[in-house]
Order: structure tokens, then C-alpha cells, then sequence
């Protein structure tokens, strides 16, 4: 099968490598040329995904995957193709399609009779049948759902992991007709592998969810279950740091039992997804409170987080204050929305001089997101913001002259910092 995958990101190129595993024939269309030029060496554009190099290097020399710049060029040799181009929203919560729509319209221009296209995007409800399918008729001139197959499918996985989380994980697939759900549930079976998993309510592998709406939905739905979990679990450690609990003890408990699930606390909720996807929620349902709620609470976490810290230093007014970690979860190199950013806001806005170090990170890639990199100043404070493993491991004697410890991951030994003030959010 000869497939296209466009764009060719963290998700988007192990999709692309995994397809070329496979014994297929892909070409990868990105706008950025020197990611195009990388893949094309066999050399992966960006560092962190688990057998990405080895993977990638393998399928292009055996001539499986090619890179190119000219997305209608391979659509136009494509059976099937896969789009996994960015979407994000802004400041109040609305979808920007900006690169989505220049990707379907150059998708249109190269698109033949019989061809699949697969969005993997996150989107809001309605999007692929909405607007979607219209632009690719205008563009192409073939009518979708008799001249083309048109399905979503979202992505499920995690960077880090991807290729073992598209063999653990159920494909969803929701076609805009049955015919185009059908072509979907065939092409999916002929590129993933699945792990027997006794614990789903049916057997894994590409299961079809009877439309594109309710496969759109099904991955907002998961996402933002894990919003609304995490801001609950929040709201607990906020409540547990009032009455001098511990709110871990408490979840732990509560977890014994089969019917409670609640997730951990901590002092941001990043990356591309969970902060995101439940805003294209709200975009669809205005009326979800308790989507809303839990969003805020998830959001306030870094000024809270500065509030605690106050709390235990005193003021903060010219306090040097090291904050460990970039990245928006431990071993991923991603900032993507991370809580470094409403973090040294909040600190600066209390007096306080914010420097951030990451063991993921350069001083240059540090000062390229915006950041003050430490470079050997002499901090009184420091917090936790990812949990690295590097910080498992860190004890006063690494920062001799911090009077407090502020950890909003629960990664550090509160033992390694007897003398001092250690502090765990919601404990």
C-alpha cells in the first residue's frame, strides 16, 4: 500500500515509521525542511522517542519511507492518507485551524478517486464531517463518501512511547458513512499490531465507533476525564495543605477500593493534550461546568504553588528562586504548555527572581523558550516542577544555601533535606 502521512512531528513521524514497519510504502509531506532533510538521512529530527532512530534509520534504508515538502505531489500517489497536523486554541478557547485548513486544502489538491484520508488530529465534535469534508470536495472535486473514504481516528498515545502505546491501545475509527468506516477499520488492520488485553469490554484492535462524531468525541471525552480527575485531586491537596493531611495517604485509600480512581495532584497539568483538549470540549458544550471548573482549578495550581511557597519563605521580594524543570512531564524534553511559564510568572509577580534549570535542556534551548537558565547563582528557594528522575536523588547539599524546598511533583526525599524546609503540595 502506498500511504501518505502528513506532517511529521512527534506523533506524526513514528506513525510514518511504524506504517513503513509494516512493509509499506510511505511518504512523509512536512512543511519544515529540515525536518524533511532529516528523515530523508534516516536521522531523527527531535530527540526522546523510544526506538524512533533505530526504527527510522531501518525503514529508509530499506527504501520504506521517503520525506518530502510536496504534500498534493504524495497525496497523489497515496491510497491512504494520514493527517496529524497541529491544532491548538487560544486565549479564549477557540480552535485555530490555521494549519489544519492549509493542510487539507494541499491535500485536496493532490486527492484521487478511491483514496482514504484519515484525520488523527484531535478535533472538536463535527469537524471532519463539517469542514473537513467540504473543503476536501471543494478542493478536489470529488464528492466524500462516493468518491473518497473520509474517518477519523485519534491518536492515543503518549511521545516517549508511541510505538508501544499504538499495540496496547483499541484504534477508534469513526467514518462519515459506513463504507468510509469499513475502508478505515481495514486500513488500520493492516498497519498496527495489538496486544491481547484482558481488561477491555471487547477484544483489541480497530474498533468502529458508528461515526465520525462519536470517534471525535471518544478522545475528547478521555482527555478531558483526566482534566476534570486531576482538578478534582487538586482541590483535595489544596484542602489536605489547610488541614495539615496528607492527600496522597487519603488517594491511596480511596484507590484500595475498585470504584474509585482519583488521580495525583501536582503543580501544573502540561503538554499538547490535556490542557487543550478540554477547551474544544467547552467549545462544543459551553455549558459543561464541571468541565469548566476543573479546568480553572487546574490552571491556578502555579500561582498556588507560588502562594505556598510565600507561605513557608516569607517574602519573596528578591528572592532567587530556582525552578527544576522545563519540560511539562519528567523524561519527556517537551514544554509544551508546560507550568515552567505560569510558574515564573507567578514568582515575578511576587518579587521573587525566577531561574529555571533542566537536566533535558541547554542553557541556549532554555533561553529560546523565554527562560532565565541557571548558571551557578546562589538560590534560597527552589521548586520542584517536573519530576525528573534526576531529582529523585537531589538533597540539600545540592543547593546549600536554600532555606526551602517547595516540591510540586512529590519526587524529592523529604530526608535528604533535614535542616530545612521541605514542602510537598497537599501533604
Amino acid at each position: 500500500m502506498n500511504i501518505c502521512v502528513v506532517a511529521l512531528g512527534k506523533i506524526g513521524l513514528p506513525l510514518a515509521v511504524q506504517f513503513a514497519a509494516k512493509g509499506h510504502r510511505v511518504t512523509g509531506a512536512d512543511v519544515d525542511p529540515r525536518v524533511v532533510a532529516a528523515v530523508n538521512d534516516g536521522v531523527e529530527p527531535f530527540p526522546g522517542e523510544h526506538r524512533l532512530a533505530e526504527l527510522l534509520k531501518e525503514a529508509v534504508a530499506a527504501g520504506n519511507l521517503t520525506a518530502t515538502a510536496d504534500t498534493a505531489a504524495a497525496v497523489a500517489e497515496a491510497e491512504a492518507v494520514v493527517i496529524v497536523v497541529p491544532l491548538f486554541v487560544d486565549a479564549e478557547g477557540v480552535p485555530d485551524f490555521g494549519w489544519m485548513d492549509a493542510a487539507t486544502e494541499a491535500v485536496a489538491k493532490g486527492l484521487r478517486p478511491g483514496t482514504l484520508v484519515s484525520y488523527e488530529t484531535t478535533l472538536p465534535v463535527g469537524t471532519t464531517r463539517e469542514r473537513w469534508a467540504p473543503m476536501l470536495e471543494a478542493g478536489s472535486g470529488l464528492t466524500a463518501g462516493e468518491d473518497f473514504h473520509l474517518v477519523f481516528s485519534p491518536e492515543r498515545v503518549l511521545t516517549g512511547r508511541v510505538f508501544a502505546d499504538l499495540r496496547r491501545y483499541p484504534k477508534l475509527v469513526g467514518g462519515i458513512d459506513a463504507a468510509s468506516a469499513a475502508a478505515g477499520v481495514a486500513f488500520y488492520e493492516a498497519v498496527l499490531d495489538f496486544d491481547e488485553r484482558a481488561d477491555l469490554p471487547r477484544p483489541n484492535g480497530v474498533w468502529d465507533l458508528g461515526s465520525a462524531e462519536a470517534s471525535e468525541m471518544a478522545k475528547l471525552a478521555e482527555t478531558t476525564y483526566r482534566d476534570v480527575n486531576i482538578g478534582l485531586a487538586n482541590q483535595f491537596a489544596r484542602f489536605a495543605d489547610r488541614r495539615g493531611l496528607d492527600v496522597m495517604a487519603v488517594i491511596e485509600a480511596c484507590n484500595s477500593q475498585p470504584f474509585s480512581h482519583i488521580h495525583r495532584p501536582g503543580i501544573a497539568v502540561g503538554g499538547h493534550c490535556i490542557p487543550i483538549y478540554p477547551q474544544m470540549y467547552l467549545w462544543n458544550d459551553p455549558d459543561a461546568t464541571v468541565v469548566r471548573s476543573a479546568r480553572a482549578a487546574n490552571a491556578a495550581m502555579p500561582s498556588y504553588a507560588a502562594d505556598v511557597l510565600a507561605g513557608a519563605y516569607g517574602d519573596l521580594a528578591g528572592a532567587v528562586v530556582l525552578v527544576l524543570g522545563a519540560a511539562y512531564r519528567g523524561g519527556v524534553k517537551e514544554t509544551a504548555f508546560s507550568g515552567v511559564f505560569p510558574l515564573v510568572e507567578a514568582l515575578k509577580a511576587k518579587g521573587a527572581v525566577p531561574y529555571v534549570s533542566d537536566p533535558m535542556y541547554t542553557d541556549a534551548e532554555l533561553e529560546a523558550e523565554g527562560l532565565t537558565p541557571h548558571r551557578g547563582e546562589t538560590v534560597t528557594a527552589a521548586v520542584v516542577q517536573a519530576d525528573h528522575e534526576e531529582y529523585r536523588t537531589l538533597s540539600a547539599t545540592d543547593l546549600p544555601q536554600a532555606r526551602v524546598l517547595l516540591d510540586g511533583r512529590r519526587v524529592t526525599d523529604p530526608a535528604a533535606w533535614k535542616g530545612r524546609r521541605h514542602i510537598v503540595l497537599g501533604a
